[in-house]
């Protein structure tokens, strides 16, 4: 029979989570440790009762005049956890801790969800960036929290505890849909929007006003059944036919443009949300659609769609003015989001080509995808929705940047790995530092796999009755898996003496890319499904990963503060490291390149761009001498309720403090 350990600690109270003052136990703090031991097998009884006695002498070292509470010792045993180097333990420990929180909260009710709510102490509000604090946003919440459940108990425990506890993010819980998909605009237009019975059936569009409004409807409609965005491609070329058709002038295709984006803008989605729209423009007729005559109203016309650049032109013009003029305040429209392909033959003196980067000076708005000198191909925007035959030994890219997609294809759900905390729980390892992300990239595919079994099931059974009608199946559409916080990666694992700037920092983090595009073919190969790599954007993602860190591992290293951290977004340099796009350049190329889903180098310029020829400048130069296969400008401005645009980060508008005789001496004195 074992004999149980005896422990010694001066320490004779504990102040617990309610407040209450109870007794301390010794024993408590080792069976808890021991539980965690016996998940991980790391650790022997001795090593158990060692760490068990190191807590305790931490605790009466530094709780001499005060008594500390539960949160306290717990994260007493992490941090002991750690230094006695056993991580896995630790992570268990984690959570236990985690799980014992879900115990305490399980009874949470309505009132609970709708006071964390409408009182804004939730931190998921703030995870999509596109959704307005508004009573739809409190429905969709709360059916968010059931959903999210759902999803969880579906995968097995491991998987559900290492999202729970922040090592792994599973995107789009609250959803049980796919996450993204781009689609045939030529297919919407020659077949109408219609196919799904007990529904409104719409006859192809014969004129822009029909096709206009088929664009927007459909939009809107697939929305509601995918959790992220919705893309069409070659936007300028497919509606091209319908300004000659109708012998439109300039102003009639100002006014359907201007009907397009603000129908689009409209946040009319579930969740009060505007719809997720990219927009591809071609700006020049693609080769491969040159000599096709295109169907306007199912009947084909006697031209082709390369006769048709001066239609092309008028409707890149229109587009380009009504998102430089913003709404009605003057504000930029967050979607749709415009991406412009710069190719070889791109018109780079056409006068259409100043207002384009004009509005990339001002407001940073258009993607730019670059076919000069990148491994991108134009055609495979279209070529993709019919390789019936796809290597499965190789990474495709999906197409279309981080937030659209190439026809007929797309994702069915995201998962980013914590990189931050594989670099704290293995400082100095490189070996363990890989062994534990094989492991999450292992989750990944199993999330990933199951979820495409149940969307699989639900589409045919009907749930999703549009993405039936118009996709058909989820063959062409890809699982991803993404990566968060690189930057601080480097930093804890190195103990602050690199970064990802630094060029031990940039190989180790290349050296982790080239390893997880090795694990995706081979997940690829057991599975038959694609697989890709993607930059995934964080916005809550980063906040929840860096907050449960601070909390479990109060010496980890993030970016912001301990009252508000996050990590750098993917393998991003961190947040105004430069304002010299060149120096960024130089860095994020070859990282960039090795993305085959969504990816987005974000040139962040200190100040405002001078002019849209600088921005121009700027734009050519990267592509004609850089493999970077997507790229924004990210200009400072401010806008004002009352004045709109002012180019510039301001505190205060100028333009307000002149009318009420401020003057910028006052403005000093106030900050």
């Amino acid at each position: 029979m074992q004999i149980a350990p005896t422990f010694i600690c001066n320490v004779m109270s504990v102040k617990k989570r309610s407040g209450e003052t109870v007794a301390f136990e010794s024993k408590k703090i080792y069976n808890a440790i021991k539980k965690a031991a016996l998940a991980t097998n790391e650790i022997s009884d001795e090593r158990v009762v060692q760490i068990t006695n190191d807590v305790l002498s931490d605790l009466d070292n530094n709780f001499m005049a005060r008594t500390p509470s539960v949160e306290e010792i717990q994260d007493t045993v992490i941090r002991k956890l750690m230094d006695a180097k056993a991580y896995k333990t630790a992570e268990a420990y984690i959570i236990y801790r985690q799980k014992h929180s879900e115990i305490r909260n399980a009874n949470v009710d309505a009132i609970e969800i709708i006071e964390s709510y409408v009182g804004g102490s939730n931190w998921r509000i703030k995870e999509n960036a596109n959704i307005g604090y508004s009573i739809g946003g409190l429905i969709l919440r709360t059916s968010e929290r059931v959903t999210a459940e759902y999803w969880l108990n579906m995968f097995p425990a491991e998987i559900a505890d290492a999202h729970r506890s922040a090592a792994i993010h599973i995107h789009d819980l609250g959803w049980l849909t796919g996450y993204c998909a781009g689609w045939s605009l030529r297919e919407l237009l020659y077949e109408g929007f219609n196919g799904v019975p007990g529904y409104l059936q719409c006859q192809p569009a014969r004129h822009m006003a029909t096709a206009i409004s088929h664009m927007v409807n459909f939009l809107g409609t697939l929305q509601n059944e995918f959790a992220g965005a919705q893309a069409f491609s070659s936007v300028d070329t497919y509606l091209a036919p319908y300004v000659r058709i109708d012998n439109m002038s300039y102003a009639d295709v100002k006014n359907a443009m201007q009907t397009l984006v603000f129908n689009c803008a409209v946040p009319c989605r579930w969740g009060t949300q505007t719809p997720f729209i990219n927009f591809t423009f071609d700006w020049t007729c693609p080769e491969d659609l040159k000599p096709q005559r295109p169907f306007v109203g199912k009947k084909q016309v006697d031209f082709t769609y390369g006769d048709l650049q001066n239609e092309m032109d008028m409707i890149n013009k229109a587009f380009i003015e009504v998102m430089t003029e913003g709404d009605a305040q003057g504000r930029p429209f967050t979607f749709p989001i415009p991406t412009y392909n710069i190719t070889n033959d791109f018109p780079w003196d056409h006068p259409n080509v100043k207002p384009l980067f004009d509005l990339a000076a001002k407001y940073g708005i258009p993607n730019f995808q670059n076919f000069l000198n990148s491994d991108l191909n134009p055609t495979d925007v279209r070529s993709m929705c019919c390789r019936l035959r796809l290597d499965v030994r190789e990474l495709l890219k999906r197409g279309g940047g981080l937030f659209g997609s190439a026809e007929k294809t797309g994702s069915i759900g995201v998962v980013t790995i914590n990189l931050a905390r594989l670099g704290y729980m293995h400082k100095g390892d490189r070996e363990g530092l890989f062994r534990d992300l094989e492991r999450l990239m292992n989750m990944g595919r199993e999330v990933l796999e199951i979820k495409r079994r149940v969307i699989t099931k639900h589409m045919e059974n009907g749930l999703y009755p549009f993405t039936r009608r118009y996709l058909g199946n989820w063959n062409h559409h890809f699982s991803t898996i993404g990566v968060n916080g690189a930057n601080e990666m480097v930093l804890n694992f190195t103990d602050g003496k690199e970064n990802i700037a630094t060029p031990f920092g940039k190989k180790l983090v290349l050296d982790l890319m080239d390893f997880m595009r090795e694990r995706l073919v081979k997940f690829q190969e057991e599975t038959g499904n694609l697989y890709n790599l993607e930059a995934t954007p964080a916005e809550g993602c980063s906040y929840r990963f860096a907050k449960t860190d601070v909390k479990n591992f109060p010496d980890i290293i993030t970016a912001g503060t301990r009252e508000a951290p996050y990590y750098t977004n993917s393998t991003q340099l961190p947040v105004n490291f430069t304002d010299d796009p060149f120096v960024a350049l130089e860095h994020q190329e070859e990282l960039q390149r090795k993305y085959t889903g969504g990816t987005m180098l974000h040139l962040y310029m200190g100040e405002p761009v001078s002019s849209g020829e600088a921005a121009q400048k700027i734009v050519r130069t990267i592509f004609e001498n850089y493999k970077i296969p997507y790229m924004t400008l990210t200009p400072t401005f401010s806008i004002c309720p009352k004045h709109g645009y002012l180019p510039g980060r301001h505190e205060f508008c100028p333009k307000c403090d002149a009318e009420l005789g401020i003057t910028p001496d006052d403005v000093s004195n106030k900050a």
